[in-house]
């Protein structure tokens, strides 16, 4: 196995959001306000007015064009049909109104779970050194134990402790990875890097764990072994770019920004509809980073 493979099989299966079995959780439980990413407001625990009786969305097939980006960029990682179909056994809150509420809940802190999970099992297939490999595994099989819980032991979880503990963890084996082999790059942890001009900058490597990309020019950009945790790319000029070799992408990041038929993706993961087809065409490099590309950290 390659230290970027991506095992597939029925754990990796069941972090991926299965509508056909869910009660269209995420179309209800989250709140969103009009916006760039949402036509409308919604306030929590309401159904959004595009939910069909069949827990469907209604404008699934052209929700960018309808003005809820925001949909396409949210991912359960398989919460909600944990929820629906182990967690309450099958039972639609619509049917059963009095669970509802407890059920919405249920799903607020089985979704972070979950994204845990999904970050974990990416972790070890990263083939972190031995003692890390076996706090990772660890901290996996505590954090499945903590999602077959009952929704009274899940809604008494501490889930952000649980989520801080994890992310050291997941911090080392991103560490780890970008040090194997060469020296690690740029840390950029946190930078606030919006609309900054990225396509002269060295970002192989690099620590970019919740870096904000917002509509940052990376056309071109070699990410190989960059940590991409939790970096937010909505907007972000990717045409042309390397991510095939880096670590912690995940697919909801990818719908959320810009891409063309030549950025290189990891396996796995899948180019979003809305990309163009046409090809990069040359971009002239910037001799060194600009201002917004100045390290930050949180």
């Amino acid at each position: 196995m390659s230290e970027n493979s991506r095992p597939a099989g029925p754990e990796r299966d069941a972090l991926r959001a299965d509508c056909t079995r869910c009660f269209g959780l995420c179309c209800v439980v989250p709140a969103f306000a009009a916006s760039a990413d949402f036509a409308i407001d919604k306030p929590a625990g309401q159904p959004c007015p595009n939910l069909r009786p069949d827990h469907r969305c209604g404008i699934h097939a052209d929700l960018r064009g309808r003005g809820f980006p925001g949909c396409t960029v949210f991912d359960c990682f398989g919460a909600g049909q944990q929820v629906a179909q182990v967690t309450f056994g099958g039972r639609d809150w619509r049917a059963e109104p009095e669970t509802a509420q407890v059920m919405f809940d249920t799903f607020t802190a089985m979704r972070p779970l979950h994204e845990l999970l999904w970050y974990l099992t990416e972790a070890l297939a990263l083939r972190p050194p031995a003692g890390l490999r076996e706090e990772l595994d660890q901290a996996r099989v505590q954090t499945v134990r903590l999602a077959e819980g009952s929704p009274q032991e899940l809604l008494a979880l501490d889930v952000g402790a649980h989520r801080d503990r994890v992310n050291v963890l997941l911090s080392r084996a991103g560490d780890a990875a970008r040090s194997r082999g060469g020296r690690p790059g740029a840390d950029r942890r946190g930078a606030q890097l919006f609309g900054g001009d990225l396509r002269g900058v060295d970002l192989r490597r690099a620590n970019l764990r919740g870096a904000l990309l917002i509509g940052a020019d990376l056309r071109g950009v070699d990410l190989q072994l960059a940590d991409l945790t939790g970096a937010d790319l909505r907007g972000t000029d990717l045409r042309g770019a390397d991510l095939s070799g880096s670590i912690f992408l995940h697919q909801s990041q990818l719908n959320a920004a810009r891409g063309d038929v030549r950025t290189r993706l990891p396996a796995g993961l899948t180019r979003p509809a809305h990309w163009t087809a046409v090809p990069l065409t040359p971009v002239p490099r910037t001799p060194r980073p600009a201002r917004a590309a100045r390290r930050g950290r949180r």
